[in-house]
Parts: C-alpha cells; sequence; structure tokens
C-alpha cells in the first residue's frame, strides 16, 4: 500500500540527521508520495507532511512532490475533497520547504505548462510562489523578476480577448490571471515604497528595476492589443482594472514621470547580437507609446502629473509614440495611435502651434503615416478618423507651418486622393489672406508661386495617367478657377497672372492633349467591346480589364462597358472646368486690354 511504503521511508529518515540526507532517499520519497496521491490518499499524506516530526524531512524533500500534487489537483473537481487535501498540502509545502528549492520547483512547473492549461497553473501556483519569494533573503529581486519574466513569457503567447463577449467568457483565464499576477506583485511594490520613505532614493534598486521590467512588459502585452474603452454592460472591465493596477505601480515606485516624459527605459542589458537588441528597443518603444495613450487617453494616473506642461509639450513628447502606433497594422494598436493623436491636437489652439517644429523628424514622418493609414488600411473607420485627425493636425499649426506641411505632403503622398484634399486646402488658405485686412506672405506673392508650381502641373505631362489622377486634376483646376476669378490681374496678389504663361504650359496645354488621348483610346475601347459584345454573349465568355492599372476582376462586356463609360463622365467633367477656367482667364485678360485702350 502507498501509504505503506511512504510511513517506511518516513521512519529511516527520521533517525538520520539532516547532512546524511541521500539521492536514494529523495527518490523514494518522490516515488511513495506521488503513488499516494495518484492513488487517492492525500488525507494521509496531508497528515505525514503536518506531523512535527517530519519537518526537517519534508523541508528537504518536500519540493519534489510539485509536480504530482499540480497534476492531481487539475485532475481532481472542484467541490472533491481529495482537491482540498491536495491545495492544503501544496500550501504546507510553501511554508515548510528550502524556499530556494521549492522556488525552482515552482518555476519549473510554471514554464512546462502551456496551452489551455497555463493561466489556471499560474494561478494555483501564485500564493506559494509569493510565499517564498517573501521567505528568501539572498537575490531575492533577481527571483522575484525571473518569476515575473517566466510568469508574462508563458502569458504572452495567448490571444488577448478582445470583445465584451471574449472578456465575459475569458475563455482561457487570461483576464483573471492578469490581474491575479498584478496581487502577487503588491507585497514586492510594498517592499520598495517602503525603502523609498526612509530614505529620499530607494535601496534596492534591484527589485525596483524588476519591478519596471514587469510594468514594461505588461504595457506591451496585454495592454497593448487590449481593447481598453468602456464597455456597457461590463461592471469591471478586467484590462482597465489591471492598467490601473499597472500604473499605480509605476507612479508608487516613481517612475511614472520619468517614463512619461523623459522615456526612461530601465537598465537594458548590453546585447552583443545585434538582432536582440533591436527586438527589445521595439519592444520599449511599444510599452512607452501604450503607456502614453493610457495616461493621455484614458486618462489612467493623471493624478501624478504636474499641470505645468503645454499643449505643444504634450503634442512633441507623443509624436514618437504616435508614429510606433501608426506604423502597426493590427485595429487595437492603430486606434490607439489616431486617438492619442486627436487627444494631443484637442487640447492645443487653432493656428498655435509653431512652424519650428517641423524639423523635428516625428512631425514630418507621422503625417505621412497618417496618410498611408487614409489610404491603405483596410477598416473604413479609421480611414476616415485619420483623414480627420490630418486636418486637424494641418489647423494647429500657424501660417508658415502650414505651407509646410503642404509642400511635404504633396511631394510625400503619392496619392492622388491626398494630394486632391492638400490643394483644397491650400485654396482655403489662399481664401483667407485675401480676405484678411493683414497680408500673409505665405499664400501670396512669390511663396505661392513656388507652391504653385508643384500643384499645377501634370505629373507625367500628357502622358499622365488621367482617371487615376482625376482627383487632383479636379482640385487644381478648381484651385486654378478661384484664383483666377478673385485675384485680378491689376492686383496679382497672389502672383497667378505673373506665372500663367507657366501654368499654361506645364498645366493647361497637356492637360487637353492627354485629354484627348485618353477619350480617344477609351471610345476605341467602347466601340470594340459593342462589336464584339454580340459574340462573347453567344459564347458565355468573361473578360478582364485593366483600367488605371489595375486588372478588374473578371467582368462581362456589360460591366466592362459600364466602367468605360464611366470614365469618359469623368474626362468630360474635367474638360468642362477646364474649358470654363481657359474662358474665365480670356474674360479676365480682354478686360483689363480694354481698359487700357
Amino acid at each position: 500500500m502507498a501509504v505503506d511504503e511512504l510511513q517506511a521511508i518516513i521512519q529511516r529518515c527520521q533517525i538520520l540527521e539532516e547532512a546524511d540526507f541521500k539521492g536514494e532517499d529523495f527518490n523514494l520519497f518522490q516515488v511513495a508520495g506521488q503513488k499516494c496521491l495518484e492513488d487517492g490518499y492525500a488525507a494521509q499524506l496531508l497528515e505525514v507532511i503536518q506531523n512535527e516530526k517530519n519537518k526537517i524531512i519534508i523541508k528537504n524533500m518536500g519540493w519534489n512532490l510539485i509536480s504530482p500534487l499540480v497534476r492531481c489537483i487539475f485532475m481532481y473537481k472542484q467541490e472533491d475533497d481529495k482537491r482540498e487535501h491536495c491545495l492544503r498540502i501544496l500550501d504546507q509545502l510553501a511554508q515548510l520547504c528550502n524556499p530556494k528549492e521549492l522556488f525552482l520547483g515552482l518555476l519549473e512547473q510554471i514554464e512546462q505548462t502551456s496551452g489551455e492549461q497555463v493561466c489556471p497553473t499560474v494561478m494555483l501556483l501564485l500564493q506559494p510562489l509569493q510565499t517564498v519569494l517573501l521567505k528568501l533573503q539572498n537575490k531575492k529581486a533577481y527571483s522575484v523578476g525571473l518569476s515575473l519574466a517566466m510568469i508574462m513569457n508563458q502569458l504572452t503567447p495567448l490571444p488577448v480577448p478582445y470583445t465584451k463577449q471574449q472578456m465575459q467568457e475569458d475563455k482561457l483565464g487570461l483576464c483573471q490571471c492578469c490581474n491575479a499576477v498584478v496581487n502577487f506583485a503588491k507585497p514586492f511594490v510594498n517592499e520598495v515604497v517602503k525603502n523609498m520613505e526612509k530614505t529620499s532614493e530607494c535601496n534596492d534598486t534591484e527589485l525596483k528595476e524588476e519591478l519596471l521590467k514587469f510594468c514594461m512588459k505588461s504595457l506591451k502585452y496585454p495592454l497593448l492589443t487590449a481593447q481598453l474603452e468602456q464597455l456597457e454592460g461590463i461592471e469591471e472591465h478586467p484590462f482597465r482594472h489591471f492598467a490601473t493596477e499597472i500604473i499605480d505601480i509605476l507612479c508608487d515606485i516613481r517612475e511614472l514621470i520619468p517614463l512619461v516624459f523623459l522615456h526612461r527605459k530601465g537598465k537594458s542589458p548590453h546585447w552583443e547580437n545585434q538582432e536582440f537588441a533591436d527586438i527589445e528597443q521595439k519592444n520599449s518603444a511599444d510599452s512607452l507609446a501604450c503607456l502614453s495613450y493610457l495616461v493621455f487617453v484614458q486618462h489612467f494616473g493623471i493624478h501624478c502629473f504636474p499641470m505645468v506642461f503645454s499643449p505643444s509639450y504634450h503634442l512633441q513628447c507623443n509624436m514618437t509614440h504616435i508614429e510606433v502606433l501608426l506604423k502597426r497594422t493590427e485595429e487595437s494598436m492603430l486606434s490607439k495611435g489616431l486617438d492619442l493623436f486627436e487627444s494631443c491636437l484637442l487640447r492645443m489652439e487653432d493656428n498655435s502651434l509653431l512652424h519650428q517644429y517641423l524639423e523635428f523628424r516625428d512631425f514630418i514622418n507621422v503625417p505621412q503615416d497618417l496618410v498611408k493609414v487614409m489610404t491603405l488600411c483596410p477598416i473604413e473607420h479609421l480611414r476616415k478618423k485619420s483623414l480627420n485627425i490630418l486636418q486637424l493636425f494641418i489647423d494647429k499649426f500657424d501660417t508658415e507651418g502650414k505651407y509646410t506641411l503642404f509642400r511635404c505632403l504633396l511631394k510625400t503622398s503619392n496619392h492622388a486622393g491626398v494630394e486632391g484634399y492638400i490643394i483644397k486646402n491650400i485654396k482655403d488658405q489662399i481664401h483667407l489672406s485675401l480676405t484678411k485686412a493683414h497680408d500673409n506672405v505665405w499664400f501670396t506673392g512669390h511663396h505661392l508661386i513656388s507652391l504653385l508650381d508643384l500643384v499645377l502641373l501634370l505629373p507625367e505631362g500628357a502622358e499622365t495617367d488621367l482617371l487615376q489622377n482625376s482627383d487632383r486634376i479636379m482640385a487644381s483646376l478648381n484651385l486654378l478657377r478661384y484664383l483666377v476669378i478673385k485675384d485680378c490681374e491689376t492686383d496679382n496678389q497672389t502672383g497667378v497672372w505673373t506665372t500663367l504663361a507657366k501654368i499654361k504650359q506645364n498645366f493647361l496645354k497637356p492637360l487637353h492633349v492627354g485629354l484627348n488621348m485618353s477619350k480617344a483610346h477609351y471610345e476605341a475601347e467602347i466601340k470594340n467591346k459593342k462589336e464584339n459584345r454580340r459574340a462573347a454573349h453567344s459564347s458565355g465568355t468573361v473578360c478582364s480589364v485593366t483600367v488605371s492599372g489595375e486588372k478588374m476582376p473578371a467582368m462581362t462586356t456589360e460591366m466592362q462597358l459600364q466602367v468605360l463609360h464611366s470614365a469618359l463622365f469623368t474626362f468630360d467633367l474635367i474638360e468642362s472646368v477646364l474649358a470654363r477656367v481657359e474662358e474665365l482667364i480670356e474674360v479676365k485678360i480682354k478686360a483689363v486690354m480694354d481698359e487700357n485702350s
């Protein structure tokens, strides 16, 4: 019987001194203890462990029972008495075993678990692990850090619940587990805080650094991926609660403000392998970006901040983080980047952001990333939001800043729709300049002429794909029409009349040629399709067509004709506006000539 075997081993070891225990004794104890657990004699094993006479034996050998004990706990149902006995054994082992040996046994158990068992195993072992760590004297900070790192490494592969339903179901137990890990860390946070209260500086810098690493890892996972908006019907949002706890830890150990404003990253190990160094740098950037989102969008820990920083300084501090988030493709991270950008901009007054800020690399990179979201992101509401934020960003700059930003975006966006949008903004700024009492040197005169050189031209002359560039061309024609109407040749505030010959040569003339070529091509295509329609219909042929350099999905002849007619309509629209612009130019020139004659 398993219990008899265990008692025999115990009696033999009771007469030995602690130093005389041999490897064979450890093995026999482990096998007999495991057999007791597997055969259902957990109550009898508990009695053996609680017996004061066996204290030395359990201290040295008890940690060997961790692995079979964990297996049995998960094997028994929640209400089973045997499971309760196993849990009490685990608690006793935490109290009685050699802390160092038990610490390694518990960590090994966490390391070996995977998949659906990760969260249940971690939650089961957190309490005994905490008990053991609090008893450690040597290398305590290192052991706490190792424990937290091991736990987070095991949790990281698990998918983060994102929707309200997923959080409520919490199938893998991640929501519950994350908050349990924070509670596990609290005694060590309190230890650091007490040391800091005794002196102005923390004597236990190693433990503080390990807690900081844990917080940084938690910011990247799960918080960077998690949905952190308030959700109706969830009384306590698990990840909002977790975020609050992480921010509180950073606040308590006096690292929140240095991280947010000084981008402090803690002591980073020196990596000889550059790939490892790059990964660490990226992880740190992700964590700091998430932290800024929590503070400035969700207002976690905002009570820790002195209200002395200007809105422009807030924006400057956050542009690096915004850039990190906007380069991601995941919805949760992109939306955090857009929310952070929007939050910083809404704090500012229009026209208050000095043009000198565009000398910072981030202030040029971020709008370019925003354009990529606007044009490439498959999620419609994020595309629309990014467009609104781009307009907000434009509105915040002073006049010279707007001018510089327009030039940059016209050169870098490589998207006709975005270029058309920027040209519309240029038109609005010119209108303000012409209607205000004071002069605006950036959207009149030689500065404007320089800008118009970028606007009033076809990228590839007469060979430009007019259909693909129709948004830009229409915006340019509308701008030119506005300039001709609003600015008299005698005043010439905008300088458009001075550069008219150049505009005709670089824009109007090639546009005429391009329209004639494009219309002729599409009309020929329509004629060809109509001639072949009967044959294609009788054979059931389905064709493909290329429009604006992109191959369209398989289409019937009727569908192809519809696309081709739509293209012709666009050309007619461009031609109509072009004719109106040229008519206005002629009328204005004739009026001036009549006045002079």
